[in-house]
């Protein structure tokens, strides 16, 4: 018998685009666009930015391309979700994440043209570009989707 954790893991996928939509709001009413507040010296810092494209300022000013993207990455995870992920966790944390994140940006996409980020992080002498909360869950979620695919169980179901 199949067995779908979907309850815990639409909570999870709610409640990191909940934290990542009231992060931006806060952002947007609180700071001036281009204001920074150090959190850790110039290590951490949140800068109020904008991004009209994808990571590293990628396909800038492309909204339908990233809504068509979009909508069609989310109609794959549900997908991947009901196909794949039946009695594995890991995926399923996985999948959850990776639909936040992307339903997060995609609202931002929607309603302003743009994506809010504001995480500004500096690594040894690299200045990290700045992301967000749905940032992170994408990428957290495609770390625990390679790692539950390619080292731990290769994406094989756990009874």
């Amino acid at each position: 018998m199949e067995k779908y954790r979907i309850g815990p893991m639409l909570i999870l996928a709610i409640g990191i685009l909940i934290f990542d939509q009231v992060t931006k709001f806060l952002v947007t009413t609180q700071m001036s666009l281009g204001e920074s507040i150090p959190v850790i010296g110039e290590t951490l810092q949140i800068t109020s930015h904008r991004n009209s494209g994808a990571a590293w300022g990628m396909f800038e000013d492309r909204m339908l391309f990233f809504y068509i993207i979009t909508v069609i990455v989310i109609g794959f995870l549900i997908y991947l979700y009901k196909t794949e992920a039946s009695n594995n966790l890991m995926m399923q944390i996985g999948i959850a994440m990776l639909l936040a994140g992307a339903i997060g940006n995609f609202i931002d996409r929607l309603l302003f043209q743009e994506v809010v980020d504001f995480v500004d992080v500096m690594i040894i002498n690299y200045d990290f570009p700045i992301f967000n909360v749905a940032d992170s869950a994408l990428t957290v979620g495609v770390i625990i989707l390679l790692i539950e695919v390619f080292i731990t169980g290769k994406g094989k179901e756990t009874k």
